[in-house]
C-alpha cells in the first residue's frame, strides 16, 4: 500500500482515455529503451524512440481531457510524451549541471508497465522459473552452510506464486468451452481448436508440465529434501543459530511443512487440469462430429429443429409449419426405435422379493432317524430289494409295493440310489399321480436297469 499512496489521481485517466492503446504502446517502447540505459533517458531520446514508433505505426491521436488546443498542435511524439508526464506515468528529473531534462519511470508505474508487457507478449512459461528457483534454494539450504532462513521464506513465496499461476491456468481453460459452442461451422471450430486451445494452452502451458523439463522432474528431489531437513534436528538448530533473526526450530519446521503442503496443492491442480483437458477434448470431438454429420444424423436434425422453434417469434405457428413440412413416412420414423420412449416406472426391489421361508430346525430325534435310515441298509441290500421287485430289469411301483415302514424306507433309499451315476438302476419314468393304498402314500415310480457299458 506504500506505492498506492504515491499514485496521483490523474494517473488512472489512461484507462478511460480514447487513446489508451497508443499510450500503452508508447510506454512499452520507452520502457524497452529504459531497460538498456545505464542511467536516465533524456527527453530527446524518448522523443526519438516515439518518432520511430509513429513512423512505422500510423496512429490517430484524439484530443484528451488533459490536453488543451496548443497541445493538439504538437507532433505525435511530443504530444504523447507530454500527456504521459502530466498523468504521472513518467516523471521529469532536471539536471542543472548539464542543463538537460531526464525522464524516469516511477516505481508504481513500473509495476503497471510490467503488467502491460505480460498482457501483450508471449512470455516463457513461469512455471519453469518458479520450480527451478525452489529447487535451487532447497539445494543451497541442504549443502551451503552460509544459507539462512531467508532463503526458506523465498522458497515458500515461489511455491505460492507457482500455485497461483497453475490456478489461473486452470480457471482460464473455461473460456474455451464457451467459444466451442459459438462456432457454427466445422472449419471454424477446427481452427479455433488448433490455433486457440492447442497453441495457447497445450503447447505453451499444459505441454510444459508434462514433458522433459517439467514440475515432476524436480518434485521428488524437493519433497525428499524437505523430509530430510524436517527430520534433521541438528540442521534446524544450526539454521536457527545461523540467521540473525530470532527463529526457532519449530518455525523452520512449520515453514518446511507449508512448502510441502504447497506442493501437494500443486499436484492436485495439475490433476484437475488433466481432467479439464480430457473433458475439453471429448467435448471438441463430440462437437466436431455433430457439425460434420448434423444433416445426416437424426439427433442433429432434432437439435436444429428445437433451436429453430426456440428462436421463432410465434412458437405455435412455427410448430404448425414444421408439422406440415415433416415427412413421417420413413421406416426409421415409424419403426419401434422411436425418438422418445416412455420410461417404465421404478419398481421397488424389496417388494418384488419373495418372502423368506422360515427354516424349521429339526429335532434331535428327527436327526437321529435320518442318520439311522442312511446307515440301516447297505447298498447290496437296496440292490437285492430292487432285483426282487423287477421283471426283466424293470421295477414298477404299485399299490402293493409298500406294506410296511421297512418297505417305505427301502423305496426311498432306492430312489436316492437310482439317481446316482454308478447305480445299477435309473428312474425311467415318474408319473405325476401318486399312489395311496390306504396306509401309505408315495409316487408312482418306474426303475429300469442300466445297460452295461
Amino acid at each position: 500500500m506504500i506505492l498506492m499512496s504515491e499514485i496521483p489521481d490523474r494517473f488512472w485517466g489512461l484507462f478511460r482515455s480514447i487513446n489508451r492503446t497508443t499510450y500503452i504502446e508508447a510506454l512499452l517502447k520507452i520502457n524497452e529503451e529504459y531497460e538498456y540505459s545505464n542511467y536516465f533517458l533524456s527527453r530527446e531520446v524518448c522523443l526519438q524512440v516515439l518518432e520511430d514508433y509513429f513512423i512505422h505505426e500510423r496512429r490517430v491521436i484524439w484530443q484528451d481531457e488533459l490536453e488543451d488546443e496548443t497541445d493538439a498542435l504538437e507532433p505525435p511524439a511530443s504530444r504523447v510524451l507530454n500527456w504521459l508526464l502530466k498523468a504521472g506515468w513518467l516523471r521529469k528529473v532536471d539536471e542543472y549541471a548539464s542543463m538537460t531534462v531526464n525522464i524516469v519511470i516511477p516505481d508504481y508505474a513500473a509495476v503497471m508497465i510490467e503488467a502491460f508487457f505480460k498482457l501483450t507478449s508471449d512470455l516463457e512459461d513461469e512455471t519453469q522459473i518458479y520450480i527451478q528457483n525452489i529447487y535451487a534454494i532447497l539445494f543451497s539450504l541442504k549443502h551451503d552452510k552460509r544459507a539462512s532462513v531467508s532463503l526458506l521464506n523465498t522458497a515458500y513465496i515461489n511455491t505460492k506464486r507457482l500455485n497461483k499461476i497453475l490456478q489461473d491456468m486452470l480457471h482460464n481453460m473455461d473460456k474455451f468451452f464457451s467459444s466451442l459452442l459459438e462456432q457454427k461451422a466445422y472449419g471454424e471450430l477446427l481452427k479455433e481448436h488448433l490455433e486457440g486451445y492447442v497453441e495457447e494452452i497445450v503447447k505453451k502451458k499444459y505441454h510444459i508440465l508434462k514433458t522433459t523439463d517439467n514440475f515432476y522432474l524436480y518434485k521428488n528431489d524437493i519433497k525428499h529434501w524437505i523430509r530430510e531437513m524436517g527430520e534433521d534436528i541438528q540442521w534446524m538448530d544450526e539454521m536457527s543459530n545461523r540467521s540473525g533473526q530470532k527463529v526457532n526450530a519449530a518455525d523452520i519446521a512449520e515453514k518446511l511443512d507449508q512448502i510441502e503442503r504447497g506442493f501437494d496443492d500443486i499436484e492436485h491442480r495439475i490433476t484437475n487440469m488433466d481432467k479439464e483437458h480430457s473433458r475439453y477434448i471429448r467435448a471438441t470431438v463430440t462437437r466436431l462430429n455433430y457439425l460434420l454429420n448434423q444433416e445426416d444424423n437424426m439427433k442433429g436434425l432434432v437439435i436444429r429443429l428445437l433451436n429453430h422453434l426456440s428462436e421463432a417469434e410465434d412458437p405455435d405457428e412455427a410448430i404448425k409449419e414444421a408439422g406440415n413440412s415433416m415427412n413421417v413416412s420413413q421406416l426409421n420414423i415409424l419403426s419401434e426405435k422411436s425418438l422418445y420412449k416412455k420410461r417404465k416406472g421404478r419398481t421397488n426391489f424389496k417388494e418384488n422379493l419373495m418372502p423368506d421361508e422360515e427354516l424349521v430346525e429339526l429335532t434331535e430325534e428327527e436327526i437321529l432317524n435320518l442318520n439311522r435310515l442312511k446307515s440301516r441298509y447297505s447298498r447290496k441290500e437296496i440292490e437285492n430289494y430292487m432285483e426282487s421287485h423287477s421283471v426283466n430289469g424293470r421295477m414298477e411301483v404299485k399299490e402293493n409295493t409298500v406294506q410296511s415302514n421297512e418297505e417305505l424306507e427301502k423305496l426311498i433309499l432306492a430312489y436316492d440310489y437310482s439317481i446316482r451315476k454308478k447305480s445299477l438302476y435309473e428312474v425311467k419314468d415318474m408319473e405325476p399321480e401318486s399312489i395311496d393304498n390306504g396306509k401309505y402314500r408315495y409316487p408312482r415310480l418306474v426303475f429300469v436297469r442300466r445297460k452295461e457299458r
